[in-house]
């Protein structure tokens, strides 16, 4: 049978990678040391060599690899969190002429991490809620666009650090359906098989000596459950009010804007009575100030990094008094006079520890201590120095 490759946007420096063997049997030449998941199957990071491009790849057999990728093209078609399927490679033979297993290739996640790595790296209960509401807001976008997953778990998740907390990533889709309708039974299977998954990893974790001891495996469940009734709450119940109290929609809406949600479509029905309405949110898309951001500057970053990014946007307009200027303009004065040069201060050798927004949101937080210490605020270019010089080594690599 021969090599058939099947992508999307093909790379032509995959094709001669070594195919015919076993991707347990491949050498450090084409691997890259970055920090990967546990997995049921053989995974790898893999590069081209070329122009340093990297991707994941995955064996498994030729039908669910195919469907894997089918099913992760729809999903970021949708805008939701998960890896980019780049390929499959399948007719796969060794040189003795027997069949190999068919490889799903998908992009790397830049600056992502899995979660043994964190908790391996000093995750702290202090830190633990960050984690576990990446993973609800993940779960909960999911049930939104009507998927049911049907494997959830820590392993199938890849984490990216979000201005101090953290944003979580889908990296296994080949148990995932479409439903549209998605059942309610369905949603509460994957919560249910959320909390046991995350409970049995987080028991390995201790058993391996890199849980902390004042993270406690039964709280997390239960943390992970009601955060998720809240969330999925708010997101999507219905409250009633009177006529009088048309003040509440906007409230409803400013609540769901905080969480990060854009609102495109209400339903409001009339009470049985006529004094009131009941009001429903129907289309809700993560992403409002990540979108607000990458519209005024092209910066492409997390959800919290963009908060932290806008609001330090809105100082910089206030302090040089430009709030009468157009927002374009204003917004690209802050990238050429503060971000990029602050970006500039970065050593090439610590590119590997946090990704630049995360890096500025740092940045921001220890000009806050340093201001405090000196009793005014601190400048932006000295904190830069600061930081870079006295706190970004002690940052672990990823490669680590």
């Amino acid at each position: 049978m021969p090599l058939r490759v099947v992508a999307s946007r093909p790379d032509p420096a995959l094709l001669p990678l070594p195919w015919s063997e076993p991707l347990a049997d491949w050498d450090e030449e084409h691997l890259v040391p970055l920090p990967r998941g546990l997995s049921r199957h053989v995974v790898r990071v893999i590069t081209t060599g070329s122009d340093g491009s990297t991707y994941a790849a995955k064996e498994t057999t030729e039908a669910i690899a195919h469907r894997e990728y089918r099913m992760l093209r729809e999903l970021r078609n949708r805008e939701l969190p998960c890896v980019v399927a780049m390929g499959v490679v399948s007719g796969r033979v060794d040189e003795a002429g027997e069949e190999l297993p068919a490889v799903l290739i998908t992009r790397h996640l830049q600056y992502s991490l899995p979660y043994r790595w964190l908790f391996s790296h000093g995750l702290d209960a202090a830190q633990l809620p960050q984690l576990v509401d990446a993973m609800v807001v993940l779960l909960v976008r999911l049930h939104l666009a009507q998927f049911f997953w049907g494997d959830v778990s820590l392993s199938n998740v890849l984490f990216r650090r979000n201005a101090g907390q953290f944003s979580a990533y889908l990296v296994d889709a080949e148990t995932g359906e479409l439903k549209d309708p998605l059942p309610d039974a369905m949603r509460e299977h994957d919560v249910t098989l959320a909390c046991e998954n995350v409970f049995g990893e987080l028991l390995d974790v201790k058993a391996s000596g890199d849980l902390a001891e004042d993270i406690e495996p039964h709280a997390v469940i239960e943390m992970l459950q009601t955060r998720y009734d809240a969330l999925w709450r708010e997101l999507t119940g219905a409250e009633e009010f009177d006529r009088v109290e048309m003040w509440r929609v906007e409230q409803r809406i400013q609540r769901l804007n905080d969480l990060g949600f854009d609102v495109e479509e209400i339903e409001m029905v009339a009470t049985g009575d006529g004094n009131g309405y009941r009001l429903q949110p129907r289309v809700l898309e993560l992403g409002h100030h990540a979108r607000e951001l990458q519209r005024l500057t092209g910066l492409d970053v997390e959800e919290n990094q963009a908060r932290q990014l806008l609001n330090d946007l809105a100082a910089y307009s206030a302090h040089f008094g430009l709030q009468g200027k157009p927002l374009g303009w204003v917004a690209n004065q802050w990238m050429v006079k503060v971000y990029e040069p602050i970006m500039a201060m970065v050593p090439e050798e610590a590119w590997d520890r946090l990704d630049p927004a995360e890096i500025f949101h740092e940045i921001l937080v220890h000009r806050w201590y340093l201001s405090e210490e000196a009793g005014h605020e601190a400048d932006i270019f000295d904190t830069a120095r600061s930081y870079v010089d006295n706190v970004l080594p002690h940052r672990p690599s990823i490669s680590d």
